[in-house]
């Protein structure tokens, strides 16, 4: 039940993952793995070989199993936290602490580019390990319209997501939330799906 719990709030629909909480359980994975199984075999070669006695580092390695069960529902929620959502009322960007809902008038522009262009220079700084694989994907990129919401938005959702008057989203599929959000745009605002530069009129 819980997991079936877990999998509608993954599939809401006009819902989609940021993927850094996804690439960050893909590289902690590994220790989950320790916890569950190398504590409890850790606990049973030393039960086994202390002459079947219940000591104290037993107790330690069995303790792992717990431990490893918390980090596994951490991350899941981490990840469920961490999502963009397509609504009526503007478009909501939630992470592990906070979240902003961006009003449909406040978005200049969407575009759909590779993910390291919000990383260039003194913002490479902002990029983890666990987060390289998806610099060369494309990714859902917002550009706000006024300064008071860009700063509104770079103080609730920080810098690796906000920076000047842009949002760098890292979605599975950038192209259909763009096209979700050109339906909602006021008029003479669209959709770059790609971040090329047009073409100079001739006069």
């Amino acid at each position: 039940m819980a997991v079936q719990a877990l999998r509608r709030l993954f599939e809401t629909p006009g819902r989609h993952r940021i993927l850094y909480a996804d690439q960050i359980w893909r590289a902690q994975r590994v220790w989950v793995l320790i916890l569950l199984v190398g504590g409890p075999a850790m606990a049973l070669g030393f039960y086994v070989y202390g002459h079947e006695a219940f000591t104290q580092t037993v107790q330690t390695f069995l303790l792992y199993v717990p431990a490893g069960l918390l980090l596994i529902a951490a991350f899941q929620y981490y990840r469920v936290r961490n999502y963009v959502e397509v609504r009526d009322d503007g478009l909501k960007i939630s992470n592990l602490l906070s979240s902003v809902i961006l009003p449909y008038e406040e978005i200049r522009a969407v575009r759909v580019q590779p993910l390291k262009i919000a990383f260039q220079d003194r913002r490479k700084r902002y990029v983890a390990p666990a987060m390289r694989p998806l610099l060369d994907q494309p990714a859902l990129f917002l550009r706000v319209r006024s300064e008071a919401m860009a700063a509104f938005v770079r103080r609730k959702l920080g810098g690796r997501l906000a920076y000047e008057d842009f949002v760098a989203l890292p979605v599975a599929d950038p192209d259909k939330v763009a096209w979700d959000l050109n339906g909602r745009l006021p008029e003479r605002q669209g959709v770059n799906q790609g971040g090329g530069r047009r073409k100079k009129r001739r006069h």
